[in-house]
Formats: structure tokens, sequence, C-alpha cells
């Protein structure tokens, strides 16, 4: 994506590469120099990732999602909202994680699976496929959450 490009798509906004592999960050974003942002991928809003995590790929990071420790987002996956992923979790794929989530430790979150609302994904889960989780629920341990029911406690 060109300059031009996001201009174009953004046109109120300004924006710059960051210099840990050159992807777009807008002005309002903040992305520590430790942090990695691919050349195709988006940080904006008032997103924050630090320490060293990854966005790669055409990920994009936006909102004010936070995402940092050794955590990657990658693929099309899209991380907004209040959402947070952390420590040495995963979103791959066309993944979505967002509103006021969590996901950390080993989990992963990859395919067209969504985590939303406030649920919390920890630990060494797995969620993928369609699957669908949200409200107040935990997947954690060694659950693994496969896209064919939507899991949700309201």
């Amino acid at each position: 994506m060109t300059l031009q490009d996001l201009q174009k798509l953004f046109p109120e906004s300004t924006w710059h590469q960051h210099p840990n592999g050159g992807g777009w960050v807008e002005n309002t974003a903040s992305v520590e120099f430790s942090a990695y942002v691919g050349p195709d991928a988006l940080v904006y809003g008032n997103a924050r990732v630090f320490r060293y995590a990854l966005v790669s790929g055409n990920a994009q990071v936006y909102g004010h999602a936070w995402v940092f420790g050794n955590a990657s987002i990658y693929g099309d996956a899209r991380v907004y909202g209040y959402a947070q992923v952390y420590e040495n979790a995963l979103v791959y794929g066309d993944a979505e994680v967002s509103e006021n989530s969590h996901v950390s430790g080993n989990a992963s979150v990859y395919g067209d699976a969504r985590v939303y609302g406030n649920a919390v994904v920890y630990g060494n889960a797995v969620v993928y496929g369609n699957a669908w989780v949200s409200g107040y629920i935990s997947v954690h341990g060694l659950n693994q959450w496969d896209g064919k029911n939507e899991y949700t406690n309201r």
C-alpha cells in the first residue's frame, strides 16, 4: 500500500512508515521501535503495538487495541476496538479479535474465527475455523473450538 492509497482511504489522517518493517502507522497510533510492522500492515486510530509484537501481511490493528509482548498478528487478521493480544498469542488468517476481548499466553485464533465481546482466550487454547467466541466466556488450557458452533455466554 502506498501513501497515496492511504490518503484516499483515510483523507483526514497522516501516516508514517515504521522504521522496523516499513509498515504504515497513523500518527495517532503508537508503535515502539522494538515492534515490527510489515510493509503491507496497518496500525491506526489510537492503537498501540509495543515490546516485540509483530504485525505483518495485510493485518490491521486499530481503534484502541493493544498488541504487545511477543504476540503476532498476520495474514489478513484484524485486532480492533479495545481488544488486547499479548504474551505469545497468535492471530492470523482472516481472524478478528475485537471489542473488549483478550487473547494471551500461547493461544491461537485463526481461520475465520471471531473473538469479541468480553471473551478471553488464553493458555494453549485454539480457536479456529468459523468459531465465534463472545460474551463473558473464557477459553483456556488445551481447549480447541473448531468453528462448528458459536460459543456465547451473556
